[in-house]
C-alpha cells in the first residue's frame, strides 16, 4: 500500500510540475515557408485559391490516396468555400479547410479545423507576389498552438520539422505541378 501511495505522490508531483512549467511556456507558433514559381502571379493565385486543387499539391492529402474529399459552402475559390477531408490515416485525419478571405492576386486567408484524431484549429494565409511577369513568390504562413496544459508538449516537439517540412514539401509539389502544366487553370 505504501508503494502505491509513493507512486501516486510522484505522479502528482510530476504532473503538477509540468502544469506549472506549461503556464510559462509558449502556447502559439507560426511557421513561414516561401518558394518561387516560374508562372505569372495571376496563374499561381487562380490555382491556389481553389480548394479543389489542393489534392494536386498537398503533402497531407497525398499521404492516403483513399482520402475522401468533398467541397461545400460557397463556390470554390471564394471566401466561405470549404474542402472537407476524411482519412483513416492518422497523419491525414478528418477536418476542414475553409477559405476565409481573399485579396485578388495577393492573399488567401484560411482556417484549418482538425476534427480527428485530435481536435484543434489552425489558421494562416498564402501570399503571392510577382517578381517579374513570369515569376511569383508564394509565401505560406501557418499559425497554430496548444492550449494549457498541453502546450507543455511544445517544449519537446519541433513544429518547424513536424509541420514546416510538410508545408515546404507541399510548396515544392505546387511548384512542380504549376511549372510542368502548360495550362494551369483550375
Amino acid at each position: 500500500m505504501k508503494m502505491i501511495f509513493k507512486i501516486i505522490t510522484i505522479l502528482v508531483a510530476v504532473l503538477s510540475t509540468a502544469a506549472v512549467i506549461a503556464m510559462f511556456t509558449r502556447s502559439k507558433y507560426t511557421l513561414v515557408r516561401k518558394i518561387v514559381i516560374h508562372q505569372p502571379v495571376n496563374n499561381v493565385f487562380d490555382f491556389i485559391r481553389h480548394n479543389n486543387n489542393q489534392k494536386k499539391y498537398s503533402k497531407w492529402l497525398s499521404l492516403d490516396p483513399d482520402t475522401k474529399i468533398a467541397l461545400r459552402g460557397a463556390a470554390d475559390g471564394t471566401p466561405g468555400s470549404i474542402l472537407a477531408f476524411a482519412s483513416s490515416n492518422k497523419k491525414v485525419g478528418k477536418g476542414e479547410w475553409e477559405t476565409t478571405h481573399i485579396i485578388l492576386n495577393e492573399r488567401i486567408d484560411f482556417q484549418l479545423r482538425f476534427l480527428e484524431p485530435f481536435a484543434f484549429v489552425a489558421n494562416g494565409y498564402f501570399t503571392t507576389e510577382a517578381l517579374s511577369s513570369s515569376q511569383t513568390t508564394v509565401t505560406w504562413v501557418y499559425n497554430s498552438g496548444m492550449d494549457w496544459p498541453m502546450n507543455f508538449m511544445l517544449l519537446f516537439l519541433d513544429m518547424e520539422k513536424l509541420v514546416g517540412n510538410d508545408i515546404q514539401a507541399s510548396l515544392e509539389s505546387l511548384k512542380e505541378h504549376l511549372e510542368s502544366t502548360p495550362n494551369v487553370g483550375n
